[in-house]
C-alpha cells in the first residue's frame, strides 16, 4: 500500500473518535438529559485536550525528537481504549467530560502528526496529499453520524465501539509503516524554546497564513458541531431521526470533495488561491443560511452541501503554506502550536454557538461569518506573493 494513501486512510480511521460523542448527540441528550449546551460541552472537552496535547507536543519538542509514527499509534490505541470507556462507563457528563478531554489528547498525536508524515514522505507533493489528508479527517469526523444512521436501531453504545475498532486499525497501519525519509531530527534534540516557537511569527508568510487558519477555524468546528442543528431548522430533517443522522453524515462527509477538489486545483493557481476561492464561498453561505428559510427545500439542501464543501476546503492549504514558510526543523512544533491556538479559538465560538442556537435558530449562522472575512484578511499578502 503506498505510504500517502496508507497515512489518509489511517487518518480517517483515528479520527472517526472526534465526534464519536455527537454521533451520539440524540441519545446522549434523551438518556443523559443533556441541552445542545451540554453538547458543547462534550465537543470543547475535545478541543481542550486537542489544545493541551498540541501545546505539550510542540513546546516539549516531542513532536520533533520522537518518531511520528510511534506517536501516532500509541495515542490512537490510548484514545480508543478511552473511547469505549466512554461508552460504557460514563453515565453522565460529571464522568464523560474527562474522558472526552483525554480523546482530546489522544488526537493531538494523531491528526498534526499525520501533517508531517505526510510531509515526511511527499515534501514536494504537500499540498495535494493534504488535501487528500484533511478530506480524510473531514470523512472521519461524518463517519459516527453515517454509523449512527445506519445502525438506527441499536443502543448509541456499540456505535461508538466502531470509532474504537477503527482507531486500533489505524494504530496498526502506521506502526507498520513508520517515517518517511524526510524532515528527520536528531534524537537527541533538546525540547523548543517558548521565544524560538512564538519567533515564527515574525516570518512574514507563516503569520500570514496562520491568520488566515485561525480566521477559518472560528467557523469550521463550530459548523461542524451545529450541522445537525442548521438540517432541523432547515427542516431538512427532524429531530432523534436516522435521516438527522444521515444528513449531517452527508453534510459533514461533502467537506471531503472540497478538499480533493482544491488540492488539484492548487497545482494550478497555488494553495493561497484555492483557500481564498473557499473561504469567499463558505462566508456566502454564512450570510445566506438565515435567509434562507422560504426557499424551497431542494435549494436548502444544495445551500448545505456547498457550505460543507466550502467550509473545509481551505485547511489543507493552511498546513501547508505555513509548513512551506517555516523552518524545517520545526515542520512538527510550528503546526502542533498553530494548531493549539486555532483549536482555542474554536472553543470560543463552539461555545457561545451551541449556547445560543436554541434562541437564535438559523441566524447563529451570522455569528460564523467574521471567521472567512478575517481569514481573507489574512491571505492577501500570500495571494500577492503567488504562493
Amino acid at each position: 500500500m503506498p505510504p500517502v494513501f496508507s497515512i489518509i486512510l489511517a487518518q480517517l480511521f483515528g479520527t472517526s473518535l472526534w465526534f464519536a460523542a455527537n454521533g451520539a448527540a440524540g441519545d446522549l441528550m434523551h438518556a443523559w438529559h443533556l441541552t445542545a449546551a451540554d453538547i458543547g460541552l462534550l465537543t470543547n472537552a475535545v478541543q481542550l485536550g486537542f489544545i493541551i496535547g498540541t501545546l505539550t507536543f510542540s513546546l516539549s519538542g516531542l513532536a520533533d525528537r520522537f518518531a511520528a509514527s510511534r506517536i501516532f499509534a500509541v495515542c490512537a490505541v490510548s484514545g480508543a481504549i478511552l473511547n469505549a470507556m466512554f461508552a460504557f462507563g460514563a453515565h453522565g457528563l460529571q464522568a464523560g467530560l474527562p474522558l472526552r478531554f483525554a480523546i482530546g489528547i489522544c488526537l493531538a498525536g494523531i491528526y498534526p502528526l499525520s501533517m508531517k508524515l505526510i510531509v515526511s514522505w511527499v515534501p514536494d507533493r504537500a499540498g495535494n496529499a493534504l488535501s487528500q489528508l484533511i478530506g480524510m479527517q473531514t470523512i472521519g469526523v461524518a463517519l459516527p453520524y453515517g454509523v449512527r444512521a445506519v445502525g438506527a436501531s441499536w443502543p448509541w453504545q456499540p456505535s461508538m465501539l466502531v470509532s474504537s475498532a477503527l482507531a486500533l486499525i489505524a494504530a496498526a497501519m502506521i506502526w507498520r509503516l513508520g517515517d518517511g525519509p524526510h524532515l528527520v531530527r536528531a534524537a537527541g534534540a533538546g525540547s523548543l524554546d517558548i521565544r524560538r516557537l512564538l519567533s515564527i511569527f515574525a516570518i512574514p508568510n507563516f503569520r500570514a497564513a496562520a491568520l488566515g487558519y485561525f480566521g477559518h477555524m472560528w467557523e469550521l468546528y463550530a459548523f461542524w458541531t451545529l450541522v445537525p442543528t442548521f438540517i432541523i431548522v432547515s427542516g431538512v430533517a427532524s429531530q432523534s431521526t436516522a435521516a438527522l443522522s444521515g444528513w449531517s453524515f452527508v453534510v459533514t462527509a461533502a467537506g471531503a470533495i472540497g478538499c480533493m477538489a482544491g488540492g488539484l486545483w492548487s497545482k494550478r493557481i497555488g494553495s493561497a488561491r484555492v483557500a481564498a476561492a473557499a473561504l469567499a464561498t463558505s462566508a456566502l453561505c454564512c450570510a445566506l443560511f438565515p435567509l434562507s428559510g422560504t426557499w424551497g427545500m431542494s435549494a436548502k439542501i444544495l445551500l448545505l452541501l456547498a457550505w460543507g464543501i466550502s467550509v473545509v476546503a481551505d485547511s489543507p492549504h493552511f498546513s501547508a503554506l505555513s509548513a512551506k514558510a517555516c523552518p524545517p526543523e520545526m515542520v512538527g512544533s510550528a503546526l502542533a502550536f498553530q494548531n493549539a491556538i486555532g483549536f482555542a479559538i474554536s472553543m470560543v465560538s463552539i461555545q457561545i454557538g451551541a449556547g445560543i442556537v436554541e434562541n437564535w435558530g438559523s441566524t447563529v449562522a451570522w455569528l460564523l461569518l467574521p471567521g472567512p472575512l478575517l481569514g481573507l484578511m489574512g491571505l492577501r499578502r500570500l495571494i500577492k506573493a503567488g504562493a
